[in-house]
């Protein structure tokens, strides 16, 4: 058992393991459509930028989205992952489904300018940067409870008229997930089932990288092995009875629009969006197998609690014999057949990173921040306006016309470190010994 500790978010967090539950991931390219705006705050007026973001989405497409964490700097060409909005600043916000009925019904959804200021009883006519801007402030009152105005009349009534009138409207459906990411048992069995959820017509199904090798084929129900699946097709790991302890991964991806209303977090801390436009774009998803002939047999799953403050460590032994572990200072048994979730507590915009491993090669990490609450608005004197030159916290990103950067959408560049967690965990069964690796991170600007 090794010592494992969560640092500052300020970090930067590589993405070659970060843990992400299926759907787009893309990369942000800036600020690129967009006007001012005033954010009075702390008896202060505050000129701002607001607008639409733009991202390049891994594997192919583009993304449009809206700020909704005024207060919070973006990180330069930061990694953004399609999540849940029970695991952001949303989780807790009753007017999230407002935002929703925002961007179905506004810029660049209604392109038609003419018809949203006629529909919006507009005494002026809007551009695509006024009406981003409008669109961006309506949301941000939403998001942030902020008391901020464009700087545009036209704009700003928008802004007036999407705020009275939006609804609450459901979270849109994620483009495609795996559920669950993780599952476990004994070679000459199929493992499973992970059934595939998703908005597209079809996904591709791609078997493990070694499957032909290895013999291992992904199935349906019925055992006949597939290519393609549509959403509510449960898959299954079918594993040779000869098959040596190890572990595999299935994937499945599709092109497809993204939903409107996604939410998009950060792997560092960088504010978090919501999907205003999608092009086709890919979307993707992973799930893996493990499995032993004898012993504990793990399955191991995280994803962040924001409703608890932490992250929820799931680990389940499809084995036949029991094993202990060791979380956070507790020690717990799962017998044979079971399955318990475990809460880590982890500190509002803070980083964590852990590694799990296990029987017949079985390897896992897990990384991210938490970041489940929306920025405060600084309160120290002269932090209110943020820098007007580009940094490592803040993406550069100008549109034609009107040169700005994207600190201008957010609060102070300064995300203070906070302590480091301590701690411990200790997967055992059979020989299986789960451990959490220390990892070093610095602290961002």
């Amino acid at each position: 058992m090794a010592a494992g500790s969560i640092a500052g978010a300020g970090a930067a967090v590589a993405d070659d393991a970060i843990q992400h539950q299926g759907g787009a991931v893309a990369t942000l390219d800036g600020l690129q459509t967009y006007h001012q705006a005033v954010l009075h705050t702390n008896g202060k007026d505050q000129e701002i930028l607001a607008g639409l973001f733009e991202m390049t989405v891994d594997g192919g497409g583009q993304l449009q989205t809206y700020c909704i964490d005024i207060h919070n700097p973006t990180q330069e060409q930061a990694k953004y992952l399609e999540t849940p909005w029970a695991q952001t600043s949303l989780n807790d916000n009753a007017n999230a489904g407002k935002i929703r009925w925002i961007l179905q019904n506004s810029f660049p959804q209604v392109n038609d300018l003419a018809a949203l200021a006629k529909s919006a009883e507009l005494d002026g006519t809007l551009t695509d940067r006024t009406a981003a801007a409008g669109t961006q402030v309506a949301i941000w009152r939403f998001s942030d409870k902020a008391d901020v105005t464009a700087s545009d009349p036209a704009a700003e009534q928008l802004a007036d008229w999407l705020e009275k009138s939006a609804e609450n409207l459901a979270e849109p459906k994620a483009s495609l997930s795996l559920e669950p990411s993780a599952v476990s048992g004994k070679p000459g069995s199929r493992l499973g089932p992970v059934t595939v959820r998703t908005d597209a017509g079809e996904v591709a199904v791609t078997p493990p990288a070694d499957a032909v090798a290895s013999g291992i084929k992904i199935t349906d129900e019925a055992g006949k092995p597939v290519t393609t699946a549509t959403d509510g097709a449960k898959l299954y790991f079918d594993v040779p009875e000869d098959a040596a302890d190890g572990t595999a991964a299935l994937s499945v991806q599709a092109g497809m629009s993204v939903p409107v209303g996604r939410a998009f977090a950060s792997a560092t801390k960088s504010q978090t969006q919501i999907l205003a436009g999608s092009s086709e774009s890919t979307v993707s998803a992973t799930a893996t197998a493990t499995w032993a002939k004898q012993g504990a047999i793990p399955a191991v799953s995280v994803e962040k609690n924001c409703a608890k403050g932490g992250v929820d460590v799931t680990a389940s032994n499809k084995g036949d014999a029991p094993f202990t572990f060791s979380l956070a200072g507790f020690e717990h048994t799962i017998g044979a057949g079971e399955s318990r979730t475990v809460t880590v507590p982890v500190a509002e915009d803070q980083a964590y990173d852990f590694t799990i491993t296990g029987p017949g090669g079985f390897e896992k990490n897990f990384k991210g921040v938490l970041d489940c609450k929306t920025s405060s608005a600084p309160q120290e004197p002269g932090t209110e306006t943020p820098s007007s030159e580009p940094s490592p916290a803040s993406a550069g990103g100008t549109s034609g016309g009107m040169q700005g950067d994207l600190a201008e959408t957010g609060g102070s560049g300064a995300t203070p470190m906070i302590a480091g967690i301590a701690i411990a965990m200790m997967l055992a069964g059979g020989g299986a010994v789960f451990f959490l690796r220390k990892k070093k991170t610095t602290t961002g600007a």
